[in-house]
């Protein structure tokens, strides 16, 4: 748009929006930031402009960026979207598109200044049951085919009903799936599994021109592999086909805690070392957290620890200052169940772990992997879940891990008293 438009430009701007007011009965307001056109447009119905759905859209999980678009798109169907990418991508003066899942970005990511967000969760409700289907076929075996809308705690107790689930998780299961798929989506099972982008046979993309294209590393790679991973700028994904195995019925879930950071990134990293999808003697699950004296052992993420311990616990973080936790799973089932434990005995054989300080607990499957919403809940029951969350993710070359311990833990969060989050520490291998 021009600084300093003329005033007949502004004239017929003015008579042409009065008279689709006039012509088409629309009676909610409307924004000068979008080209009056766009009322005409049958998708209009599912724009709106009121200042709750502005407001809903304009802050996310980080509750740090504030940005409000010119209006919210709630599709009710891929042709919505579609035709508002292809509208902006065909207008004289482009706008803003935001594709907003359940709203977890932490820098305003999922946000579109005086453009359009689309909330994809509105999709949900327009799929009839449809939005999560789980197939086979010779060439891939099992597969679930999921809208970019669902969200992963979905696609979780679904495919369970079939028997099998994803391999690969992040943390906690109420993100959408396009999210994820649109970052990396990255955790414990990382190491073994890889991120969840790597877990994917194919996908449908509304391209930044408007068009649907399927798209896989065998059909219209450029695209796959630009949009997993692609922070949402190659395009909107609407539904991803993603890889299943036989779901496991229960887990060992355990914590050991280390003093000496050396110790336990050497055991971390000889622990992933055993890695192969099919070695049955590899982990399932590991990453490593921080425990100092600003925060309990136990915290909104995860309240592991036994209470009788609490005391012994912090009185080693209060001899060392920082406690560094290992963190492993071990999947099994009926199969399994009898020799899990012998297993989890080799594979400690020689880890450094302090005496007297491994805890463990026998969960179900769903259960673990949903072991983060009891906390997001105890949160929202006392109002921190709105607060801001500076939350920062850093991938760190192994060569300078022990530069970062003692630069950052030590010499800035110790030696300045700064109080902290969660933080997890834990490594991954890169050729997967």
């Amino acid at each position: 748009m021009a600084e300093n438009p003329t005033f007949t430009i502004c004239l017929m701007a003015i008579f042409f929006i009065t008279r689709l007011a006039s012509t088409l009965g629309k009676s909610k307001p409307w924004t000068g930031f979008l080209p009056p056109q766009i009322q005409t447009l049958d998708f209009a119905r599912n724009l709106h402009v009121e200042p709750d759905a502005i407001k809903s859209v304009s802050s996310d999980y980080g509750n740090i960026v504030h940005e409000n678009p010119a209006a919210v798109l709630y599709p009710s169907s891929i042709e919505d979207i579609r035709s508002l990418i292809k509208f902006s991508y065909n207008n004289y003066t482009p706008f803003t598109v935001a594709a907003r899942g359940h709203g977890h970005s932490v820098g305003g990511q999922a946000m579109a200044s005086n453009g359009v967000v689309v909330d994809m969760m509105s999709l949900r409700n327009h799929k009839n049951g449809t939005g999560i289907t789980v197939s086979k076929c010779p060439s891939l075996g099992f597969y679930a085919d999921v809208g970019g809308e669902q969200l992963w705690i979905d696609v979780l107790h679904s495919t369970m009903e079939h028997g099998f689930a994803p391999v690969s998780w992040t943390d906690y299961l109420y993100l959408s799936v396009g999210g994820t798929l649109s970052n990396a989506g990255i955790s414990g099972t990382t190491f073994r599994y890889g991120p969840q982008i790597s877990n994917v046979y194919e996908m449908d993309v509304v391209t930044g021109k408007g068009e649907l294209v399927t798209c896989s590393s065998h059909t219209n790679s450029e695209l796959f592999y630009a949009v997993l991973g692609g922070l949402g700028q190659f395009g909107i994904i609407t539904r991803a086909r993603i890889a299943l195995e036989p779901a496991p019925k229960r887990v060992k879930w355990m914590r050991m805690l280390y003093s000496d950071f050396s110790a336990f990134t050497r055991d971390q990293e000889r622990l992933i070392s055993i890695n192969g999808r099919k070695q049955k003697n590899a982990l399932d699950y590991l990453e490593g957290s921080l425990l100092m004296a600003q925060g309990p052992p136990n915290n909104w993420r995860s309240s592991f620890f036994p209470s009788s311990d609490i005391p012994k616990i912090m009185s080693l973080v209060t001899q060392h200052a920082i406690i560094y936790c290992l963190e492993v799973a071990k999947y099994y089932d009926e199969g399994t169940r009898h020799t899990v434990d012998k297993d989890l005995q080799q594979l400690f054989k020689g880890l450094s772990f302090a005496a007297g300080f491994k805890y463990e607990k026998d969960v179900s499957f769903v259960d673990f992997l949903n072991r983060v919403r009891s906390g997001e809940q105890k949160l929202h029951s006392q109002g921190l879940w709105d607060v801001p969350h500076p939350w920062l993710n850093l991938f760190l070359p192994k060569s300078r891990i022990l530069d970062f311990n003692k630069g950052v833990f030590h010499d800035l969060v110790l030696k300045r008293n700064i109080t902290t989050g969660v933080v997890l520490f834990y490594p991954m291998n890169r050729k997967k």
